[in-house]
């Protein structure tokens, strides 16, 4: 079973792996309740999507009518002003089929013109705002890619009282010294005022770039149990941190095997400085997104 630590000021135990359900996007009712079965088998009680993420919400609604009380639930609005993200609000909580989500977030804004218009006025966050006070949502947060998106965060968190934020985390990532900064001074902040912190991209390898895109992921991942084990470490080895896991079905099994499998005080078997060299290694993001 995976364990579970405080999301953030919550008062939620999570599991540390919380399912990234973009990896419902384009899949069957079947298939999705067989990743539910899964997601229980390993005692995985929180679940992220977004009304961005094809027909996840839509295949996870179903499930909200049996096990809404075994799940923290957390959606995301895309849109960047205050109506168009009112109406997607509403529309996710119909898919949902509940009619309060645990989290809501303003979701991918990485880039600063983008950061302006959904934190200004009759920006994005004002719907969510309302949202919560009309108790659509019990707490907000805030999520994003890209180079600048720690630095954006700790922006918005000056502004508002985030409950979460979202963000990119793995070892290419971190060897980029400006984001690593960026990245340690948003985790001092999210510490010191118990904001939760959510992880994406543990198990990236490398932009698909010319390859052939043989997975669901954004990224070309990692594929081999030992890698993602070491990947999984990378990011569990910080208590703080939460793992969203992999947008793809079948690669799911192996990321909560990792994490149902992790010990502190257990290395795994490869470190990530041999998977780097190994597995060439890149940054999925080289700027602003």
């Amino acid at each position: 079973m995976i364990p579970r630590y405080p999301f953030g000021r919550t008062g939620h135990l999570s599991s540390r792996a919380i399912f990234g359900a973009a990896a419902l996007w384009n899949v069957s009712q079947a298939r999705a309740d067989a990743a539910l079965e899964l997601l229980l088998a390993y005692g995985v009680n929180h679940i992220d999507t977004a009304a961005s993420y094809g027909e996840s919400e839509t295949r996870i609604g179903p499930w909200m009518k049996r096990h809404r009380q075994d799940f923290f639930l957390a959606t995301k609005v895309e849109e960047r002003t205050y109506r168009p993200a009112w109406e997607s609000i509403r529309r996710s909580l119909q898919r949902l089929q509940v009619e309060q989500v645990d989290l809501l977030q303003i979701h991918n804004v990485g880039d600063p013109q983008v950061w302006e218009t959904v934190m200004g006025p009759g920006g994005a966050l004002q719907a969510v705002l309302e949202a919560q006070q009309q108790g659509l949502t019990r707490f907000i947060g805030i999520t994003g890619h890209g180079t600048l998106i720690a630095r954006l965060h700790l922006q918005a968190l000056e502004r508002v009282d985030f409950d979460s934020v979202l963000l990119p985390y793995n070892s290419a990532m971190m060897q980029n010294p400006q984001y690593a900064a960026d990245f340690e001074a948003l985790m001092a902040v999210c510490q010191a005022r118990n904001v939760a912190v959510q992880t994406i991209k543990s198990i990236t390898r490398r932009p698909w770039g010319p390859r052939p895109q043989t997975r669901t992921t954004w990224y070309e991942p990692l594929e081999d149990q030992a890698d993602i084990d070491a990947a999984v470490a990378y990011v569990l080895s910080r208590p703080y941190l939460f793992l969203n896991t992999v947008g793809d079905l079948d690669l799911l099994p192996r990321v909560l095997d990792a994490v149902a499998r992790f010990r502190p005080d257990r290395p795994p078997a490869r470190t990530m400085a041999v998977v780097a060299a190994e597995q060439a290694l890149e940054p999925l993001f080289t700027g602003p997104m």
